[in-house]
């Protein structure tokens, strides 16, 4: 898996915003509502005047967002919308725009047991108020299409049909946390979200929901739930970027001959990325095997001999299984008569054949028939230079010293539950990242989803990070990430029956769901408060049980876990060995010889 690069807001840089269109006069009733504390002083003229005020900003940011569609399709579309036509001959609502294949697969990946629904908590100081953010969703997430668009689907296709009457009041909501006696404030949070993470988004309105705790641990907690069918995590970074104070909003639609407006998120045709994503990783891997087949050009014999050496000495040392290095290389070298397109032809036939033909995962207490209720733990971060040192001084990315870590909290948990797991593997399905970092506002679904054994069986912390690392050089230098987009783009082609048996095999072949998205380097603000803490959790698919998140935010790596509560009733517990797995390595690290820098 290739190293994470941490992105900065430059990176994902979003050009300057346009105008979208007018509410309906439904949707401005729902937006006028005040608040209750509001309401107790209707006859107060200052206070009345101060909330006018606020709406006023809210409702003129929805106004702008609407300003080029016709005022006499909202309710036929509404209307449309309750009940969505899944009939061959039907016809779709007005300005429908086909959903891409894979995201149409992300969308039917929906189960009872497990819903698509991305998870995140913004934890914030000081608190904020429920209008100051329903106010900074009208002005910046709306310009966003996909938050605008209600999803609609018509035979075997699903399209994306702009919602005429957005009600911010139904989408950005405010809660309160249970007070219980011998319940925390962080127990109640989580047992919230996992109460959240069993229910699906309303079909009829676009797939997102904000959940504000405005009293929260001395600020504010902002839970965020977002369909996967929207964006993955790489394009969500994107999208928190944008709204934060002093983020940049979306590029302008582009202008048509008609003078109709393209959303700009949804300018790149799908055959045109998906093409893309798949030829170039095939590219690359080409390029290196006809560099690693031609002589180095001003090299000696003894220059050559010695790079080699060299190379196969280094494999051996990170290789405390005795299995990397010059066996492996040895036993997969091909002739020197062999073309490039000939290995090419057999690198693709090896890795689709590790994607599809890949037997069923191990049993374990983690793998079985998976349910609606869901359990969701979180620890205390860790330092990113910590874990960056301690790459660096066993030579792996900081990706392995996390996996390892991971891979070695489930083993911990599952023999300290009385399981054998000497010799045993879990597959994870990780993600990897196939779009440019500069496009991820474009949103939608871009990376490929591969299986990942993680050697929980290793109880030597030294042993299963240089496992972990064998495993991810080989996917690196492997075609898998980009053939997985393409067979999750076929299973978005075929009809409903055929991907739920996709579906059912896919989950077989792993137990849970990881991802490791990069964040922000620095702390970011919003509404005029900062965001001190970021965490969130993808979902399970099919029968899987665990859900696996890691994310880097202002020098900190946050580790949490959404699990089955009947195959894993305690993710706690598996959260609590994650840290002194890091630990081990770190003290090792720190008892490695250091080499003074000049």
């Amino acid at each position: 898996m290739p190293t994470r690069r941490h992105p900065s807001a430059q990176e994902i840089a979003l050009p300057t915003p346009a105008a979208a269109v007018a509410p309906s006069q439904s949707s401005k009733r729902k937006d006028a509502r005040l608040p209750k504390d509001a309401k107790a002083s209707k006859s107060a003229k200052a206070p009345k005047d101060a909330e006018a005020r606020q709406r006023g900003k809210a409702s003129k940011a929805i106004q702008s967002l609407k300003a080029d569609k016709a005022a006499g399709t909202a309710k036929s579309d509404r209307e449309a919308a309750k009940t969505p036509s899944t009939g061959k001959g039907a016809v779709l609502p007005s300005g429908a725009e086909p959903m891409s294949k894979v995201d149409t697969a992300w969308l039917r990946l929906d189960t009872e047991a497990n819903r698509m629904v991305i998870h995140g908590i913004l934890f914030l100081k000081p608190a904020i108020q429920l209008d100051a953010v329903r106010a900074r969703v009208a002005e910046r997430l709306l310009r966003f299409p996909r938050f605008r668009q209600r999803v609609v689907e018509h035979g075997d296709s699903a399209h994306w049909v702009e919602d005429q009457g957005v009600d911010i009041a139904h989408h950005v909501v405010a809660e309160r946390l249970p007070r219980r006696r011998g319940l925390s404030r962080e127990r109640a949070l989580q047992d919230r979200l996992a109460d959240l993470a069993a229910q699906p988004l309303a079909a009829d309105r676009p797939l997102w929901m904000l959940h504000l705790i405005e009293d929260y641990d001395g600020g504010s907690a902002l839970v965020a739930r977002v369909h996967h069918c929207i964006a993955d995590g790489i394009a969500l970074i994107a999208v928190m970027l944008s709204i934060t104070d002093g983020g940049i909003e979306p590029p302008m639609p582009k202008a048509t001959k008609k003078g109709a407006r393209v959303a700009a998120a949804t300018v790149d045709a799908e055959p045109e990325w998906l093409a893309d994503a798949m030829v170039k990783p095939i590219n690359a891997w080409t390029v290196r095997e006809i560099q690693r087949m031609r002589p180095i050009e001003g090299a000696d014999d003894g220059e050559a001999t010695g790079r080699a050496k060299g190379a196969k000495g280094a494999n051996d040392a990170r290789a405390a299984n005795g299995a990397t290095g010059g066996k492996r290389a040895k036993a997969g070298a091909e002739p020197a008569d062999v073309s490039p397109a000939d290995r090419l032809g057999k690198q693709v036939l090896k890795d689709a054949a590790a994607l599809i033909e890949a037997p069923d995962d191990a049993k374990t207490r983690l793998k079985g028939k998976a349910g609606r209720a869901k359990r969701v733990a979180w620890g205390p971060a860790l330092a990113l230079d910590a874990v960056k040192a301690v790459g660096k001084s066993l030579n792996v990315s900081v990706n392995d010293v996390l996996l390892g870590c991971v891979a070695g909290a489930i083993g911990a948990y599952l023999r300290a539950h009385g399981d054998d797991t000497r010799g045993q593997e879990i597959r994870a399905l990780v993600p990897v990242n196939l779009r440019p970092l500069e496009s991820a506002w474009q949103l939608g679904n871009r990376f490929g989803m591969v299986p990942l054994p993680l050697p929980v069986g290793i109880a030597n912390p030294v042993k299963r990070l240089y496992a972990v690392h064998a495993q991810t050089q080989a996917l690196k230098q492997s075609l898998r990430p980009a053939l997985a987009l393409g067979l999750l783009a076929a299973s978005g082609s075929v009809e409903k029956a055929a991907q739920r048996a996709m579906l059912k095999t896919l989950s077989r072949k792993a137990t849970a769901m990881m991802t490791n998205v990069p964040g922000p380097t620095q702390p970011l603000g919003f509404c005029g408060a900062t965001v001190d803490r970021v965490m969130f959790w993808a979902p399970q698919a099919g029968d899987m049980s665990l859900g696996v998140s890691i994310l880097t935010y202002a020098g900190q790596v946050q580790f949490g876990l959404i699990a089955d509560a009947g195959l894993c009733p305690d993710p706690e517990r598996i959260v609590a060995h994650f840290e002194p797995q890091f630990q081990q390595l770190l003290d090792l690290a720190l008892m490695l010889p250091w080499e003074a820098e000049a």
